[in-house]
């Protein structure tokens, strides 16, 4: 019997039987016939099984991407990662490596080597997202690669079931004037990069011989405008480097070097303890670097900063060599064309439910700093929520009556809580209990009792530990999804029947550092507990460390630390 005829017959019945097992014994057969018919039955399997996957297509690998890809174990999905950058960037170190205390290589991992490690594959695509088309569910990209590769920009799309907006933010520079053409950021790696050259050539320059001393001040002022975490970090960065490496390098220079930090509010570092704020202010102060709260900075040139000062009125224009510009997020062009895509035209940023949904959108998630938590009002459900707790509509509840959906009440709205902490009250039944000595409660008194619940909403902030805790979340989700389905786990629908099929997010702050410099740190613990100095340094060291993606990173940036204290940091211009 031929090859070919062979293959009629096979393919015959397969037809005919489609139940048929898709199984064959190889022969040895001329024109290679079989071999045929059994490459096609198990590529077409295998493409079955593709198409069967929902297609989860998740941008950004930042803090909130990453984290998603880490914990994602379900293989039951399709996973397709898109980002500009193909790099994971432990941020919380970027003012190190702008001063050459941390190499930049040392605190970034492939994406690629994080997801080969996964049991399914993940594909991934260095791209940038331009358009988010969710009637189509399609995500236009393009790439980022140089021209001088060939071909131009290359544009592409990407169908999904499940999208995952993790693109992170981008500087807010509040429309002022002259920031995006002469100030310097510190949100990416290259940014850092940029700042560290930029502080050698400030240097390099002001030792020429031509420069007057007037210049040279100039030359040698560095400014930093936000008084938040980053730009005090900056600044302590900056000032040890020149204090410690530089001044050695460059001995006629270390009296012409000036360090400023503009804040346009009352004090520096005011998400933390007023003892930490304090400290901070006080050691600056010591250390001298110039600190001007009340400047908002109304206008940058290539040599100038102008800014109103809030006491006086007056606008000050202060010369300088280098500004770097940490004043707080903004959102991205294509998160905010979403935005406005879905309806959500009056807001900053875009909204999620407590279930990390974008608002209007069933199955796209948002993370990290592009987005926030809109926590659901009290007062906006309280007559449902009385409804619920009011089986038999009598119109008048007991305390006994709201045991079935008090724990559903607090974890759906984690206000209702902090209201509690705030009252020094033990739990619901106590608010109930203390608000009046009566048997029973109406709507109307309901609604005066829980009147001040809401005014304890309060946004998650933009940090690393959130985006970190939203991945994971929403992988855990994703992981038991199935489950869930089946048998809901989440509270009470107070607008519907049943129960949510997760329990929603939680953020859970674990406490947060602020390096001062001269190996000096204070940090914020849970609990209300406050250290700072030498010994919290080591503690940040220790955490920090711990935190790194990979034992690589971890390696690489403790090997940092201890060249820059045995042999200094580098000053080279790379």
């Amino acid at each position: 019997m031929s090859g070919y005829s062979f293959f009629q017959r096979a393919s015959r019945a397969f037809n005919d039987y489609p139940h048929l097992p898709k199984l064959l014994v190889l022969f040895t057969v001329s024109g290679g016939g079989l071999a045929t018919v059994c490459h096609t039955a198990f590529a077409d399997a295998g493409q079955d099984d593709i198409i069967n996957k929902k297609k989860i297509v998740v941008l950004g690998t930042g803090w909130a991407g990453t984290s998603f890809l880490k914990n994602l174990k379900d293989p039951s999905y399709s996973v397709q990662v898109v980002s500009p950058r193909n790099y994971f960037a432990f941020t919380p170190l970027l003012p190190s490596v702008t001063c050459g205390t941390v190499e930049a290589r040392s605190i970034v991992e492939p994406i690629r080597n994080i997801v080969k490690k996964k049991n399914f594959d993940v594909d991934f695509k260095e791209a940038e997202c331009f358009k988010i088309d969710t009637v189509n569910k399609k995500v236009h990209c393009k790439t980022t690669q140089p021209n001088h590769l060939g071909g131009g920009i290359e544009e592409f799309t990407v169908d999904y079931d499940y999208l995952v907006i993790a693109m992170g933010a981008r500087a807010n520079t509040f429309n002022t004037p002259g920031v995006v053409e002469n100030a310097h950021f510190l949100k990416e790696v290259e940014d850092a990069q940029k700042i560290r050259r930029t502080v050698i050539d400030c240097f390099e320059k002001a030792s020429l011989p031509s420069i007057s001393e007037a210049e040279r001040k100039r030359i040698l002022h560095f400014v930093v405008v936000g008084g938040g975490p980053v730009g005090v970090e900056f600044a302590a960065e900056l000032h040890d480097f020149v204090k410690e490496d530089l001044a050695k390098l460059y001995p006629a220079l270390k009296e012409y070097v000036s360090i400023t930090l503009l804040e346009a509010g009352d004090n520096i570092l005011n998400m933390f303890d007023k003892r930490i704020t304090a400290f901070a202010e006080e050691k600056f102060a010591r250390d001298g670097i110039e600190l001007k709260t009340g400047s908002m900075v109304v206008k940058v040139s290539d040599r100038e900063i102008s800014t109103k000062e809030r006491s006086t009125g007056q606008t000050v224009t202060i010369p300088y060599g280098m500004c770097v510009w940490a004043t707080g997020i903004g959102s991205r062009p294509v998160v905010m064309d979403f935005m406005k895509q879905i309806g959500q035209t009056n807001r900053r940023i875009l909204a999620t439910d407590e279930w990390l949904r974008v608002e209007g959108c069933k199955e796209i998630y948002a993370l990290g700093d592009c987005a926030t938590v809109n926590q659901r009002s009290v007062m906006e459900d309280i007559s449902i929520i009385f409804s619920k707790a009011d089986k038999n509509n009598s119109g008048t509840l007991r305390v006994e009556d709201f045991k079935e959906v008090i724990q559903d009440i607090c974890e759906r709205y984690p206000q209702v809580e902090l209201y509690l902490k705030k009252k020094q009250l033990k739990n619901f039944n106590a608010l109930l209990k203390n608000s009046e000595e009566v048997a029973e409660i109406n709507i109307e008194k309901f609604k005066k009792l829980l009147a001040e619940v809401d005014s304890q909403m309060k946004n998650l902030p933009a940090t690393a530990q959130v985006a970190a805790q939203q991945g994971s979340y929403l992988a855990d989700c994703f992981n038991r999804l199935q489950i869930c389905e089946a048998n809901p786990e989440g509270p009470l629908r107070f607008r519907g029947t049943g129960r949510h099929r997760f329990h929603p997010f939680r953020y859970r702050h674990l406490g947060q550092f602020a390096p001062l410099g001269g190996e000096q740190t204070a940090a914020q613990l849970p609990g209300d507990w406050v250290s700072i100095g030498h010994s919290t340094q080591w503690l940040w060291y220790s955490v920090y460390a711990s935190k790194l993606v990979s034992w690589r990173t971890r390696v690489l940036v403790v090997s940092d630390w201890i060249r820059r204290s045995t042999f200094g940091r580098d000053s080279s211009r790379i």
